[in-house]
């Protein structure tokens, strides 16, 4: 699996720590966005970088990092065929991918810790799409994106 991750300033040391156990996952990452946490760098391209990335099929998912992780996810799901998720604990990572099949994962550098950041990120990419009611609730979000989306 190809992951996608970025972030501004504000994320750079928490996608640093994110990036590393993904790689220690097995999974395969394109890293983007700031290049410190000191150089001002906006979120809204961390988040256009990731949004493409997944929404052209360059990577098959996507982590988003901004100071609270709100700015990151709302950039990102400007994006047609993205459905981000802006999780603070492993349940909502689970719920993220079971109900909503989210193909984005955002989380806040100033809100959450490294430690529930790596448990985010392992319930998020070990849990499945449950589909059922819930791919019903999926293809209404995207019937709304090619009335919105023009």
């Amino acid at each position: 699996m190809v992951v996608s991750i970025a972030s501004d300033h504000a994320g750079y040391d928490l996608r640093m720590t994110v990036k590393k156990h993904l790689e220690e996952m097995g999974l395969e990452v394109i890293d983007g966005g700031a290049v410190s946490s000191t150089e001002s760098f906006s979120y809204v391209e961390a988040g256009k970088k990731v949004a493409t990335d997944v929404m052209t099929g360059k990577a098959d998912r996507g982590v988003a990092i901004c100071g609270t992780g709100i700015g990151i996810s709302m950039v990102c799901n400007k994006f047609k065929g993205i459905r981000c998720a802006l999780c603070h604990d492993e349940y909502t990572a689970r719920m993220s991918r079971q109900h909503n099949n989210a193909n984005i994962i955002a989380m806040g550098g100033r809100v959450v810790g490294s430690s529930v950041a790596l448990a985010m990120i392992d319930t998020y990419f070990a849990e499945e799409f449950a589909g059922g009611r819930h791919a019903v609730r999926v293809g209404d979000i995207s019937s709304l994106e090619e009335v919105n989306f023009k």
